[in-house]
């Protein structure tokens, strides 16, 4: 971090049109020291110009040439600039006046990004997970050698995170990760045979994105959160225990070596964790419902049914399997969820593409980022041929 640790920070959110992008925006508008320098989104253009002219960032970015084309002309009457695509993120990743990059993009696309803003000595406030997924063994030696932070905005990693406050890392016995169970916990394979899209998108306690919502209906989300984990704590798979624990309440936990378990609880709200690292360490006032324990009454756990939801059994094997294979689950899954979507396949075929495209793979140990790229565009191609036959 740097010198104006809990002051006004200067912050910029790649993908702040989307679900975390906004609430982060919310957070800003409600804490006037923080500062917008750039904002980046794939093709709102819309909403762009609207948070444009709410938050003045100096720079825009838009995925495509033709949407920042439109922006432009919608913002001449405004000082900024508008530039596009992967140049475009890196500009604003490496943005002098940015102390803080908010990494809210969905997909691989954050890499690059992400890696020219840790060299440029920002702090990193990870809502992207595909960064330390696929990437974790670029990511996190680059950042200690750089002496940036990695603060995660994910729910449960936050949680982690201040769990873990002032504790040393050798002094984990185990993480505890809860998952709420998604809408279908409790459900049979036959049962899931006939989930419809609209089904899936009915999460009980969190309001997310369409991809993470179905994520997290299949544990998938689940799996990747251990991936990320496993590379933000520094601790091996097998001391990472995910729990079932339907009330989102508790976010996450950890366990340490004396036997004491810290955990943090809250009501299902992304701002906090978002603001949390926005300002780390201090903590800032925020509105909004409490946990009131008299009318929780009981909070329950369970074991996760990995045979039934099988995205989590297949995460923690590419997982296991390290080098190149979590950018092919993680590839594989958002095809299949695209797919699923579009009402292209049925819901219990999202983890047969998934395991078809790791089988089909040949593992590449130490991969570096092109290599992990190729092996993206490699299980499109899979997933493509697969449903051309």
């Amino acid at each position: 971090m740097d010198d104006n640790k809990g002051g006004g920070r200067v912050v910029a959110v790649l993908g702040s049109t989307g679900s975390i992008g906004t609430q982060t925006l919310e957070v800003v508008r409600r804490n006037p020291e923080l500062k917008v320098a750039a904002l980046a989104a794939g093709c709102s253009v819309e909403k762009m110009e609207t948070q444009i002219r709410e938050f003045r960032p100096a720079v825009a970015g838009m995925w495509s040439r033709q949407a920042a084309e439109d922006l432009r002309r919608r913002v001449m009457d405004l000082d900024v600039k508008i530039v596009w695509g992967m140049d475009g993120l890196l500009e604003i990743a490496t943005l002098p006046q940015v102390q803080v990059l908010v990494t809210a993009v969905v997909g691989m696309i954050g890499i690059r990004p992400t890696i020219a803003a840790i060299k440029a000595g920002k702090d990193i406030a990870l809502a992207n997970k595909e960064t330390l997924v696929t990437a974790g063994h670029i990511i996190m030696p680059l950042a200690e050698e750089k002496g940036v932070s990695i603060l995660p905005v994910d729910s449960e990693h936050s949680a982690i995170f201040q769990s873990l406050n002032g504790e040393p890392r050798k002094r984990i016995e185990k993480i505890l990760l809860t998952a709420s169970g998604g809408p279908f916990r409790g459900m049979t394979r036959q049962e899931l045979a006939g989930v419809r899209p609209e089904d899936a998108l009915r999460h009980p306690n969190w309001l997310m994105g369409p991809k993470i919502t179905v994520d997290s209906s299949t544990l998938v989300n689940k799996g990747l959160e251990v991936m990320e984990a496993k590379w933000l704590f520094d601790v091996d798979l097998d001391r990472i225990q995910v729990v079932i624990h339907p009330q989102s309440v508790i976010h996450s936990a950890v366990q340490f070596v004396d036997g004491a378990v810290i955990a943090q609880l809250g009501v299902p709200d992304m701002k906090l964790p978002i603001q949390y690292a926005l300002f780390y360490p201090d903590r800032k006032p925020m509105d909004g419902k409490r946990v009131d324990f008299y009318e929780l009454g009981s909070l329950t756990f369970e074991k996760p049914d990995m045979e039934t939801f099988e995205g989590l059994s297949l995460a923690l094997r590419a997982a296991k399997a390290g080098g190149s294979m979590p950018t092919v689950f993680n590839a594989a899954d958002e095809r299949a969820v695209a797919l699923f979507l579009d009402g292209k396949i049925s819901y219990l075929q999202i983890p047969e593409l998934i395991c078809g495209a790791m089988e089909n793979h040949r593992l590449i140990s130490e991969p570096d980022v092109d290599q992990l790229l190729e092996a993206e565009a490699e299980t499109y191609e899979y997933i493509a041929g697969r449903m051309s036959r």
